[in-house]
């Protein structure tokens, strides 16, 4: 199945990617490797707060799911709107917006890693890091970097 057909079996529609916010690029090729900047929890609206006080885990992992989706819509615009040109998700490195106290970061960057297994099947399977943040821009729950190879 391709991906995109994967994605629409899942409900998943890749809007246009988001132009940067200040003066960087949304994504950087070298060679078949492709580094996105980090994408934010933001559908329609920012999904905001802090991971152990105003959100659980479970809010923060459909976050970090949000941020998964912008990653590959990035993806998409990087390969001129064919994502059947991603081969593989090779890293993540996932920000969670958290109180000094909350230790569950790991279970709400699965939010995205368990999105793109199910997307992408074993191309989907990345190496990760998922560290804690005192605050986020706009004071949004999750941000999560990539790195994918590519066509």
């Amino acid at each position: 199945m391709s991906i995109a057909a994967k994605l629409e079996s899942l409900g998943v529609t890749l809007e246009e990617a988001p132009a940067p916010a200040a003066n960087y690029v949304p994504f950087v090729r070298v060679g078949n490797i492709l580094y996105v900047s980090g994408q934010i929890s933001k559908t329609d609206k920012l999904i905001t707060g802090k991971l152990g006080d105003d959100l659980d885990v479970e809010a923060g992992a459909a976050a970090a799911r949000v941020c998964a989706i912008n990653l590959l819509a990035q993806v998409k615009a990087a390969c001129g709107g064919d994502i059947e040109k991603l081969v593989r998700v090779i890293k993540l490195t996932g920000f969670v917006n958290s109180t000094a106290d909350f230790t569950a970061q790991p279970q709400v960057i699965n939010g995205a890693s368990d999105f793109l297994v199910e997307a992408l099947g074993d191309a989907g399977r990345h190496s990760r890091s998922a560290v804690s943040a005192a605050s986020l821009p706009l004071g949004v729950a999750v941000e999560i970097e990539g790195i994918f190879e590519i066509e």
